[in-house]
């Protein structure tokens, strides 16, 4: 099942495409809801993010380029950060480069939408606590990294998380490819078992450490070909099941202050 958040006629509704048309739903996706009874075609509705996350993290260095490379002991302590609700985006909205630099680096991602509370959950019980998964674009300034190595300035921008189209519930990881076009030209193209980190020994681990809630968001790595990108640059995160998350690159007319 395909869900969305949309607007029309400036109100922001949801729900879920079926058929090529969106029908509207209320209620909480993560508990009840049902069908209102109305009907949307995709082409008058705007989409937007499909999901505001509770919280996002995110893992870094988590694809190697073919199996040969992942390695025989994974680390014990996975690198994770954390980025702000206040930097997600949806389909179609630019992405603004900060004041003062010239590029930023797209990374396309598969998502995972926590669906329940999840504490102390065992590898083999992950899935039964993932409500569905979106596309998701970590965009970075690595110019704002720490010397010491801290990313959470150069990954917090407005714009850094863009999101969508829709948060699949069905989807088959063994069938799935992340990629990424930049301006019509392919850049990643990697399925999920190049994971150095697999979703289930994420969330594993994470569940170890924190209380993860429905709504909350894990980026589970970036395949490798992610670049930088700048004014006037159109990105294209694609998994096919999911369908296309579509940004544009634009200059930012602020200030940022030191």
């Amino acid at each position: 099942m395909k869900f969305v958040r949309f607007t029309i006629n400036n109100q922001l509704l949801q729900g879920i495409i079926e058929n090529g048309e969106i029908k509207e739903i209320s209620g909480d996706i993560f508990n009840k809801w049902e069908e209102t009874g109305t009907y949307y075609d995709q082409s008058d509705v705007k989409l937007v993010s499909p999901i505001v996350p509770t919280q996002i993290i995110g893992i870094g260095a988590n694809f190697v380029s073919d199996k040969q490379e992942l390695p025989e002991e994974l680390p014990a302590v996975p690198v994770f950060f954390f980025k702000p609700v206040s930097s997600v985006i949806g389909p179609n909205e630019e992405i603004i480069i900060p004041k003062g630099i010239d590029q930023v680096k797209f990374e396309s991602e598969l998502a995972v939408v926590i669906g329940k509370e999840t504490k102390d959950v065992a590898e083999e019980d992950v899935f039964d606590h993932i409500f569905g998964y979106t596309i998701g674009n970590d965009v970075t300034a690595p110019q704002f990294f720490h010397q010491d190595g801290h990313w959470t300035v150069g990954k917090a921008f407005d714009t850094f998380t863009p999101l969508g189209p829709v948060i699949e519930t069905e989807l088959k990881l063994e069938e799935t490819r992340i990629r990424a076009n930049l301006n019509g030209q392919l850049k990643q193209d990697s399925p999920p078992e190049l994971m150095i980190i697999s979703i289930q020994k994420m969330i594993a681990f994470l569940s170890k450490v924190m209380t993860l809630r429905a709504g909350d968001v894990i980026l589970t790595g970036s395949p490798v070909g992610a670049e930088l990108i700048g004014e006037g640059d159109i990105i294209e995160c694609e998994i096919e099941s999911i369908g296309q998350l579509t940004n544009t690159v634009v200059r930012s007319k602020a200030e940022v202050k030191s």
